[in-house]
């Protein structure tokens, strides 16, 4: 059945969904669950923070947000990285996907400007290039194994 805690994404206000706020209650918890995707796209958390990394140093070197703020955005963000690499962050189940999650992470640790993050930046984007980036990481994985593989098929 539905895990309690995706019913409790609904309320928590430190990583909120994103339609929070837009109805009076919160939608059923089979909806919450169905919608949610974080059991699926945590392991993409190091590509997300990759490509919001780029992202934000584009933003700030074509001006659309300016050097400092995007120096912060991106030291931020690799900071998350190594706590997430170190376990001394945990991903939460709750999160709505692992877009929201490091956003509200980068916001609670910086403020505002970490909204500045998805400026120019649709949803879409940030999952073709999350889905690019990891496909192509665990690609080269299978590739060293098939490798390894067939040498091991040759020296028998």
């Amino acid at each position: 059945m539905v895990n309690d805690k995706l019913h409790a994404a609904i309320t928590n206000d430190n990583h909120a969904a994103l339609w929070h706020g837009r109805f009076k209650e919160g939608p059923d918890a089979i909806a919450v669950a169905f919608e949610t995707s974080i059991h699926v796209d945590e392991r993409m958390a190091l590509d997300d923070i990759q490509g919001s990394i780029a992202h934000a140093e584009m933003l700030g070197e074509i001006g659309i947000i300016n050097k400092d703020e995007a120096f912060k955005i991106t030291n931020t963000l690799k900071e998350i990285a190594l706590d997430i690499t170190s376990k001394k962050l945990e991903i939460d189940k709750c999160a709505e996907d692992i877009h929201s999650f490091v956003e509200s992470v980068l916001t609670e640790r910086i403020g505002d400007d970490g909204k500045m993050l998805h400026t120019a930046r649709s949803r879409n984007d940030q999952v073709a290039l999350d889905t690019k980036l990891y496909t192509r990481k665990k690609l080269e994985s299978i590739l060293s194994l098939i490798n390894s593989l067939m040498k091991t098929i040759a020296e028998k």
